[in-house]
């Protein structure tokens, strides 16, 4: 290769190398400040949204106020007839189920279980 080539590659190569710590900062610089803009929309919107401060707000889910119902007496009563009676035999299906695991205890254990009829290993 001629000198001159030599010359013009090694010319070319420096100027590259100077450039590149300049093009980093600078894509450094454009990265934060992508970031920084990105957080303050973020801050935005999030005082946009609820107008509460950050420490007055619960850290949990936000629970939606109950609809109060339009019911007559009538029916109002019905309603909770109906709930006491499902209250009374959820809390007598319990006391059955206390009841009867307790009555087991002298009995037989259980029987081996079956293996199931498509095993993975083919057999």
């Amino acid at each position: 290769m001629k000198p001159k080539n030599l010359k013009k590659k090694i010319r070319r190569l420096e100027k590259r190398l100077q450039e590149g710590p300049k093009k980093l900062a600078k894509l450094k610089q454009r990265l934060q400040a992508a970031e920084s803009a990105r957080a303050a929309k973020a801050r935005k919107k999030a005082a946009k949204k609820s107008p509460k401060p950050i420490h007055a707000r619960k850290s949990g889910a936000v629970k939606k106020p109950k609809k109060k119902l339009n019911l007559s007496p009538e029916r109002r009563a019905q309603l909770a007839a109906a709930m006491k009676a499902r209250w009374a035999a959820k809390r007598a299906a319990e006391a059955n189920a206390k009841g009867a695991s307790g009555d087991n205890q002298h009995s037989a254990p259980p029987g081996p279980t079956q293996p199931p009829l498509n095993r993975p290993d083919g057999v």
